[in-house]
């Protein structure tokens, strides 16, 4: 081999092994903030909404059953004004009839069929004593959109009247409608009794 060659050969495996190694690791950085404040969602009524007992034969075969829309008051405590936004889950997933993420499910009859759904929507809301409107975000809170409901895949915050920006706010009161559909029952097996089994867990997220 020509000797001029061997210091060249040297450097490029020199230069392929350091390559190597540095492929074998990876950094991960953990990034977060810790709030001096802290808020505290509650529901008027216990959180819980009753329709009693529905005969099945007061249920639509073809088309879905609207149920008649209920309220419960939601209120938002801070310690302090801050940046804040609900997000919500699902706790029935997998049983809104509709599929759509606008909606939560009413559970299961014998484990597949679905029961129905519901839309949750956020009105007349008050913050810190000033009529304010709601805003939305689908991108972890990048952009904001007006927005009134409640969904499994959106931030729901609150701005004032000219702006979708979230506001700080210490106090945010609101009507919260619910609005129940029973699904076709030609799509259901109604033989026995069924429980109408919405459930839904509202978390306060810190901007």
């Amino acid at each position: 081999m020509n000797n001029h060659l061997k210091p060249l050969i040297a450097t490029l495996l020199l230069a392929g092994s350091a390559s190597a190694f540095a492929a074998s690791s990876v950094d991960l950085t953990v990034k977060g903030l810790i709030t001096p404040s802290a808020c505290e969602p509650t529901l008027s009524n216990g959180g819980s909404v009753d329709y009693g007992k529905i005969s099945a034969k007061d249920l639509n075969a073809a088309t879905p059953t609207f149920l008649d829309a209920q309220s419960v008051q939601l209120t938002v405590t801070c310690d302090a004004a801050t940046l804040m936004a609900l997000e919500s889950k699902d706790n029935r997933e997998g049983s809104d009839y509709n599929n759509d993420l606008m909606e939560f499910g009413l559970g299961l009859i014998n484990g597949t069929e679905k029961l129905g759904a519901m839309t949750l929507r956020v009105r007349s809301p008050v913050a810190d004593g000033i009529a304010a409107r709601t805003i939305g975000s689908d991108d972890g809170g990048s952009t904001w959109f007006v927005e009134r409901y409640l969904m499994r895949n959106i931030l729901l915050s609150v701005a004032d009247a000219t702006t979708v920006t979230p506001m700080p706010v210490q106090l945010l009161t609101s009507e919260l409608d619910i609005q129940p559909v029973i699904a076709p029952t030609s799509q259901l097996t109604l033989n026995n009794e069924v429980a109408i089994d919405g459930s839904v867990t509202v978390t306060v997220r810190y901007l």
